[in-house]
């Protein structure tokens, strides 16, 4: 059996019920991204069963972009886990019904600490909407789940509805790639994003002279494989540069190549960047720019390297 067109189906149904929830946020998410933003102490999400392993997924994900946040299951909660939230915490229940009860017991308990209570629900009329002071509405109309059972669409949309109080968080709070490098320290991407220019450059620098003849401009830039040279005057100041690129063209406009020198097609207001600037400067320089490589200037702006794009790419 063939079930690419049921797929598709599947993919177009949970799609329309996002879009549609979507046309329900109100003033609520500004109400919801301030009181967590304020408040004092961490943001505990309860759950449990598949909305249980969402919670779980929105926490981790707000604890790594700057927003304090534990998860605990609503059943385990009520058996000694309660004792991990205090009055100056947020508790964020989840509940597509907003009837479960393992989830309702745990609200009078939550008053008595005195921290604030919000829900996520996918009805907004329900029992535990009413014993909340905000409620993010995640209701769908119909499940994509043919027997209309298993969690599908209402787990992708809490999922979703997640994702955005963390990204609206992250945007409240301003925070930055250096920002996400320091809860990343341990991967490649952590470890690309507080690394510096200086850190990964090329230091063996190909070089030339604005008198360089074109044969041996070639030599070199195919010698030091990084696609291009530096260019130096006779009093060894970088004057220029000269890429694959600036070689190809110069092919295509000079008719006599023998004679041809450096000085004659080299780019003189070439792109460069201090060495102890991000990689991540470095990549969005690169991009902005469309090109492959950066000279890496010192202190008192001498040239004392060259970083590669395959150096931010390759990173590990």
């Amino acid at each position: 059996m063939d079930f690419i067109q049921r797929s598709k189906e599947i993919f177009t149904q949970e799609i329309t019920e996002l879009q549609k929830l979507s046309e329900k946020i109100g003033p609520e998410i500004n109400e919801v991204v301030e009181l967590i933003y304020t408040s004092k102490g961490k943001l505990v999400i309860l759950g449990i069963g598949k909305t249980g392993i969402i919670g779980h997924k929105i926490s981790s994900s707000l604890s790594s972009t700057g927003t304090p946040s534990i998860f605990i299951n609503a059943a385990e909660a009520m058996h000694g886990d309660l004792g991990m939230i205090n009055k100056n915490d947020i508790a964020m229940l989840i509940s597509n019904s907003g009837s479960s009860s393992e989830i309702l017991n745990i609200v009078a308990p939550l008053k008595k600490i005195g921290c604030s209570i919000i829900a996520m629900t996918g009805n907004p009329k329900s029992a535990l909407a009413r014993e909340v002071s905000l409620v993010l509405n995640i209701g769908v109309s119909k499940e994509a789940c043919p027997l209309g059972l298993a969690p599908t669409t209402s787990t992708t949309a809490t999922l979703v509805m997640g994702d955005a109080l963390t990204i609206c968080l992250m945007e409240r709070r301003g925070f930055k790639a250096e920002n996400y490098a320091l809860y990343h320290p341990g991967g490649a991407l952590g470890r690309r994003l507080i690394s510096r220019v200086k850190d990964e450059m090329f230091t063996d620098i190909p070089k030339v002279y604005e008198k360089t003849l074109f044969k041996d401009i070639i030599y070199e830039v195919s010698n030091k494989r990084l696609g291009m040279t530096v260019v130096y005057n006779d009093k060894e100041q970088a004057t220029g540069i000269i890429t694959d690129g600036d070689i190809r063209r110069a092919i295509q406009r000079f008719d006599e190549l023998k004679q041809l020198t450096a000085a004659d097609f080299m780019t003189h207001g070439f792109k460069r960047i201090a060495q102890d600037e991000l990689l991540t400067e470095a990549l969005e320089m690169m991009d902005l720019n469309k090109i492959t490589t950066l000279p890496v200037l010192d202190e008192t702006n001498q040239i004392v390297g060259v970083l590669s794009i395959h150096n931010i790419i390759d990173f590990r």
